[in-house]
């Protein structure tokens, strides 16, 4: 097939681009300009990664514009062109909630959340009108290579990690064995778009692992593989307020299309 992946020097887009490739793909990027959108004309799929990802980004008009506006003009002009629609939204919508199942209720806790869950919305509501196939992808806490240049964003597994190695002391937030995440790797994140990419149908599907592991967990299985020390330390005032205690992908929704199996976090680590 003919994709063209927006946001492709991101994070998930350098990977999604060299992924789709090796499956035999044709695959052409494209990054974010002002006031212009992507030619979809010609292509079988455009997959939708570009945006600003940080949870902590406090430039409401911003956001709302790069984020929900920009995805809303691909969108249109895909439905013009006939190509079919992949995007990456979040299971930050979910919030402080505690079902993480697709079709239940929402609360989105920050401008970035409120950018997904507003496109969300939309599909969720116009999903039987399209002439295109849309398909949205609420990523939980995906982790993998590439993710270097994320920084302060990147996954506690890559923040873990190069702790150990630079500084041979990994800093935990306190109490971080009560907080769980559904981490999900990188790798598997490009396996479901590249399967769903067959499947005739429009909708909104959890991609985690449905196998949470907590915070203090992924710190100990790094601290042991290179003989690293764990620093426990407060939560920083500008991320209490919206930290998610507990995630995990309810997966019926993409169970009932395609078959996944999943990387476990422990298992990433130790292997790579």
């Amino acid at each position: 097939m003919k994709i063209l992946v927006t946001g492709y020097k991101g994070f998930i887009g350098q990977n999604m681009c060299n992924y789709l490739v090796g499956q035999g793909h044709d695959v052409e990027g494209w990054d974010y300009v002002e006031n212009c959108v992507p030619d979809p004309s010609g292509y079988d799929w455009v997959i939708h990664l570009g945006a600003i990802s940080s949870t902590t980004y406090t430039d409401v008009d911003q956001i709302m514009e790069q984020n929900f506006e920009y995805s809303m003009k691909i969108l249109q002009v895909c439905e013009n062109y006939g190509t079919n629609f992949q995007y990456a939204s979040s299971a930050s919508v979910y919030g402080p909630t505690t079902h993480f199942t697709e079709d239940g209720p929402l609360l989105p806790q920050s401008p970035y959340a409120w950018s997904k869950y507003l496109f969300d919305r939309f599909v969720n509501q116009h999903k039987d009108d399209f002439n295109v196939i849309v398909q949205g992808f609420r990523y939980f806490n995906v982790y993998g290579s590439h993710e270097g240049e994320k920084g302060d964003q990147a996954s506690p597994y890559t923040k873990f990690r190069i702790q150990a190695q630079q500084d041979n002391v990994i800093n935990v937030f306190e109490d971080s064995e009560h907080y769980k995440r559904d981490f999900v790797c990188v790798e598997d994140i490009c396996k479901v778009h590249e399967k769903m990419l067959t499947v005739d149908a429009s909708n909104i599907y959890n991609v985690g692992t449905g196998n949470p592991e907590s915070f203090d967990t992924v710190a100990q299985t790094i601290a042991k593989k290179y003989n690293a020390a764990i620093n426990y330390i407060p939560i920083p005032d500008n991320v209490k307020n919206q930290y998610q205690e507990y995630t995990c992908a309810n997966l019926d929704k993409l169970n009932s299309v395609i078959d996944m199996e999943w990387i476990n976090i422990k298992d990433y680590i130790n292997d790579h």
